[in-house]
């Protein structure tokens, strides 16, 4: 085996560490958003908040296993390679300014929550869209790279599948901000009541 494919090793092993960081911080999602004490959100909260600091590490991983593998067999003109480096600087990006101080708010809430049943400032926290459109629209992105790299996509192809991931990622995201329906909470309510 030569050292592309090491690098390749590499390259997917950022890739599914980064998925696997997105997987995990899509359930502290829908768990924070499901608490309805604060005894039940904080775990997730404290997760979600180690969770990000893979990001960064999948990232650079990506990148520097792609810039090899670039400058070995392609070339940095080619577009679906500019399109995956434009998503990665799209992640660096939103990540740390959107997602992260979405969280440090949501981390807010909570703690002027204190103790007991969440509050309907907490709770609307839960369901705030810097956390929930973020984090869908990076994995749309981030699948989308994927079949570009898969199908060694055209430049306008490479942006199209971009654009669509990102935007399908975002919409779906957005569902999840709406607050549950009355009867979805009578039915979840352990109270009975």
């Amino acid at each position: 085996m030569d050292t592309y494919h090491y690098v390749l090793y590499v390259h997917l092993l950022s890739l599914f560490v980064g998925i696997g960081a997105a997987a995990v911080l899509s359930v502290c999602l829908f768990q924070l958003r499901g608490a309805r004490e604060l005894v039940d959100a904080l775990p997730w909260g404290r997760v979600a908040g180690k969770t990000g600091r893979v990001f960064p590490i999948a990232i650079l991983g990506l990148f520097g296993s792609g810039a090899y593998m670039t400058s070995d067999v392609w070339t940095w003109s080619t577009g679906w390679i500019q399109v995956g480096i434009a998503a990665l600087v799209v992640l660096g990006i939103q990540g740390p300014v959107i997602a992260e101080r979405s969280g440090k708010k949501l981390e807010h809430a909570l703690r002027e929550n204190g103790p007991g049943p969440l509050g309907e400032h907490a709770r609307r926290m839960t369901r705030y869209p810097g956390l929930w459109v973020t984090e869908f629209s990076a994995i749309g992105l981030v699948l989308a790279i994927v079949w570009n790299m898969t199908v060694k996509a055209g430049t306008g192809t490479s942006i199209a599948a971009a654009i669509i991931g990102y935007g399908a990622g975002a919409l779906l995201g957005f569902a999840f901000t709406r607050a549950p329906s009355a009867e979805a909470e009578a039915v979840v309510s352990p109270s009975g009541s």
